[in-house]
């Protein structure tokens, strides 16, 4: 079957904006006190270092399609969206259901969608920021028109709970959103971006696959998720700023002028840190830390729905998204609001 969609010109550049949003966490509900019953730990230093209450875990046959895949039929059943023209499917994700069939040939195959170019990106927790950044960029570009962006991950698969310091932080969920080609006059959604990488950092956050080392320093190897949390936390509070910074100086924007900030939900003191630094208000921030934990890539866009379902986001806001994890990478993106409506 040929492609609809016709190759930009080198001058043609085409808009995007998102038309609706889902999202899913299964309904299991790991607290902090049960946490208590598996390791050494309690509610109070959990939350003293990490702001999370608890956390959802995923069921022993639920993987991150089905999270996936539940996350895009919200958006379907709220804003009446319709998928059969869908020729972008993009999941982030660092817990595919396979190595391959990608995740997002699942997603496809699960909504029947005909023609649609599926892969998996494997930026960890900026997965959902690289993702839109990528489909915005493929739609601009006029090679495509209409693109699933998704953001999911079951960390509870992957998580070693005899280690008190990872298996505390870590839940299962998803966020998904359409994105389209905007023909409209109106401002663009789509301000600015940056991103950048720090390889040299890879094993303070990494899960093993085929190699037993990384630089020559050997790693785990049972597959479980191992993280150094003073190194990630140092990386964060130090990038994060610097990479506000970036975004704010290429369209003359200060901290203030932004209505929401949204970073990745890996804890809530390294959003503390960083709001202090950059003078930006913890009530203009949004995060589901608290009771979701650290989703990875779907912190974001969980974010983002939880806010749109409750009002908060407004037509015109000023919405600064910033993931940063394993990699280890870091990725923003500056966005003008457009107010969704709900068909619901």
């Amino acid at each position: 079957m040929e492609s609809s969609v016709q190759p930009a010109s080198p001058s043609t550049l085409y808009r995007s904006r998102i038309t609706a949003i889902g999202s899913y966490v299964p309904e299991r509900r790991l607290t902090n006190a049960d946490l208590e019953r598996m390791v050494e730990t309690n509610d109070e230093w959990i939350v003293q270092r990490t702001g999370i209450r608890e956390r959802r875990i995923s069921a022993p046959e639920e993987y991150t399609s089905h999270l996936c895949i539940q996350a895009v039929q919200q958006l379907v059943d709220r804003y009446g969206a319709v998928l059969d023209d869908v020729d972008l499917v993009i999941v982030g994700t660092s817990t595919p259901d396979f190595a391959f069939p990608a995740t997002a040939c699942r997603v496809q195959a699960h909504f029947g969608m005909k023609q649609t170019t599926s892969f998996d990106l494997s930026a960890a927790c900026a997965g959902f920021v690289y993702g839109l950044h990528m489909a915005n960029g493929m739609i601009a570009s006029g090679l495509h028109r209409k693109a699933l962006v998704i953001g999911a991950d079951a960390l509870s698969k992957i998580v070693d709970y005899t280690d008190r310091t990872t298996c505390v932080l870590f839940g299962d969920g998803a966020g998904a959103v359409l994105l389209e080609r905007d023909d409209s006059d109106t401002a663009p959604q789509f301000i600015a971006y940056t991103g950048g990488t720090d390889g040299s950092g890879g094993a303070h956050i990494y899960r093993s696959l085929l190699a037993d080392h990384i630089d020559g320093n050997p790693v785990n190897t049972n597959g479980k998720l191992v993280q150094n949390g003073r190194e990630v936390y140092k990386f964060a509070v130090q990038t994060i700023p610097k990479g506000v910074n970036e975004l704010l100086s290429q369209t003359g924007l200060s901290t203030d002028r932004l209505d929401w900030f949204v970073p990745h939900s890996a804890n809530l003191r390294i959003i503390d840190s960083v709001c202090e630094k950059m003078g930006i208000p913890m009530e203009r921030t949004l995060h589901t830390i608290e009771k979701y934990g650290n989703t990875s890539a779907a912190t974001i866009p969980l974010a983002l729905e939880e806010a749109t379902r409750e009002q908060k986001l407004k037509d015109g806001d000023t919405v600064l998204l910033f993931g940063f994890g394993g990699g280890l990478v870091y990725g923003g993106l500056l966005l003008r609001w457009k107010a969704l409506t709900p068909k619901v």
